[in-house]
């Protein structure tokens, strides 16, 4: 329910949200907001809704006039859960608001925001050590995807540098299913992972979150990457999957194909230069040998093989596969 009648165009914002959460958003415009949290109870009731959501105004600092409504709001409703979003960013600042509005209001559970940016999370030991109360969510971004649950152990290997592997790892998951990840084990078992097959990868892992957020989710990648850095990984992915929608089918399948002639066609279709070409498949080469390498006889061709078995049985890294390994972007 909207209840944050003092933001410019708030009620529109979280209507926004609702739709694409397929969610109804009860509003009555810049009213009392006790008033539209009563009706919109009532209206839930009526309506057989069992969880409802009251959305009030944010504030960066504590306001007494607002804590005031805060605490009436309490009182109406006598909600199951109070929780506080806290900006991470915003670093002690953070710890006193979560402190004052605990204090005042007795908030059951924190969600903390802004986990994309430059910080590590360190506001995380703050809050959870000054309120005693539990991080319940984080947001690692602005879309609905982007709201996880908290995960302790993660975030303590995210303070100390060690990445967030799990997460990637259920990001993964989200967007592969059983049937692909055996597709593509049995193509890697086979040495028969074609360009094609590279691409198909690349979209897939382009939907598991930006450049920056992927990286940021490797043992000892760098939390924040300057702006240049993230535009030139982002151009590079870019150049990538261009290079490869301009090969024809068979070129996919058999890069040997690709003569000089052939790669000044390619470099001139994907606005690319023959240097671009040249290097992606250099980078496809030594993939492709180490594959060869992996899946063959001795030890090491053994370890792929019951990693490769791992996948197609969903045990291991439950079925998901390999991202960024060798690969060029």
């Amino acid at each position: 329910m909207a209840c944050d009648v003092y933001r410019p165009a708030a009620i529109e914002q979280l209507q926004v949200v609702g739709r694409q959460a397929d969610v109804p958003v009860f509003e009555m415009g810049q009213g009392d907001p006790i008033e539209i949290a009563k009706k919109a109870v009532a209206h839930a009731r009526d309506y057989g809704n069992d969880v409802v959501i009251l959305d009030t105004a944010g504030r960066l600092h504590i306001d007494e006039k607002l804590m005031d409504e805060l605490l009436r709001l309490k009182e109406e409703l006598h909600p199951e859960e109070i929780l506080l979003v806290v900006d991470a960013m915003t670093g002690q600042d953070a710890v006193n608001v979560a402190a004052a509005f605990d204090e005042k209001l007795g908030i059951t559970g924190t969600i903390l925001t802004k986990l994309d940016g430059d910080t590590r999370g360190g506001a995380a030991l703050s809050v959870r050590a000054v309120t005693g109360r539990p991080i319940k969510f984080t947001g690692t971004g602005e879309k609905l995807t982007d709201l996880e649950p908290f995960y302790p152990d993660r975030m303590a290997s995210r303070i100390l540098g060690m990445g967030d592997v799990l997460t990637l790892i259920e990001k993964a998951e989200e967007q592969y299913d059983a049937k692909q990840a055996e597709q593509l084990a049995k193509k890697l078992g086979e040495n028969s992972f074609g360009l094609d097959d590279l691409l198909d990868q690349m979209k897939q892992v382009r939907k598991m979150g930006s450049f920056e957020q992927l990286l940021s989710m490797f043992p000892g990648a760098k939390r924040k990457m300057t702006d240049e850095e993230t535009a030139e990984g982002e151009k590079q992915i870019i150049r990538t999957e261009a290079i490869i929608n301009s090969m024809t089918y068979r070129e996919r399948r058999k890069p040997s194909l690709i003569n000089a002639a052939r790669k000044k066609r390619i470099a001139a279709g994907s606005g690319t230069k023959v240097e671009d070409v040249n290097r992606l498949l250099r980078q496809f080469e030594q993939m492709q040998k180490m594959m060869k390498q992996l899946s063959g006889s001795g030890k090491q061709g053994r370890k792929m093989r019951q990693a490769l078995s791992q996948m197609q049985s969903g045990g291991g890294m439950g079925g998901m596969p390999p991202i960024g390994g060798g690969m060029p972007f």
